[in-house]
């Protein structure tokens, strides 16, 4: 991602390590870092989670809560030099489901948002197409949701990774 218009997604399962991956990489890369945070701590558990993440970026980055409005988030923060990194896509899907507001449409906006960015944005999702067909409406709603808003994202961007085990496989290459 040496250009300024440069997009990645990191795809991965729970604790793949795509979240410290996309963070190496935007640190890699010279400007702000802006971190847009799409988790809600609705419990004691994650609120402790968002902080030790918090924690763990350190003072170079500034945060930005973003549980709903992405892309108007993504077009605000976006300049030529500010590095965006978006963690994750998969609960911004929750987030649109559980706010009852269409997940096409927001997507939509989301792929224009990043197509437009002045600057480079890193979206980590989650990928949870690998596993059984879940038992009830809910879960088969987020899981056909958010695997859309991968394949919209993995299209609209340069470059996709699926990270393993901590390491990174390249599916789509920049260039």
């Amino acid at each position: 991602m040496s250009g300024a218009s440069s997009h990645l997604l990191i795809l991965g399962g729970a604790r793949s390590g795509k979240s410290r991956y996309a963070q190496v990489r935007a640190e890699a890369l010279t400007g702000e870092l802006v971190y847009l945070a799409t988790a809600q701590a609705f419990d004691q558990e994650m609120g402790e989670r968002i902080a030790l993440h918090r924690a763990d970026r350190g003072t170079r980055w500034s945060t930005v809560e973003a549980p709903l409005e992405l892309a108007e988030t993504i077009t605000a923060c976006s300049t030529l030099g500010t590095v965006v990194l978006v963690d994750c896509l998969t609960l911004w899907a929750s987030n649109l489901i559980l706010a009852e507001r269409d997940t096409d449409a927001a997507t939509e906006g989301l792929v224009r948002a990043v197509s437009r960015a002045r600057g480079p944005v890193i979206l980590v999702a989650n990928e949870v197409g690998l596993g059984i067909v879940p038992d009830n409406a809910l879960a088969r709603k987020f899981r056909d949701a958010a695997g859309r808003i991968n394949q919209e994202m993995a299209a609209a961007v340069d470059e996709v990774v699926m990270t393993f085990a901590g390491l990174p496989l390249v599916l789509k290459p920049k260039g």
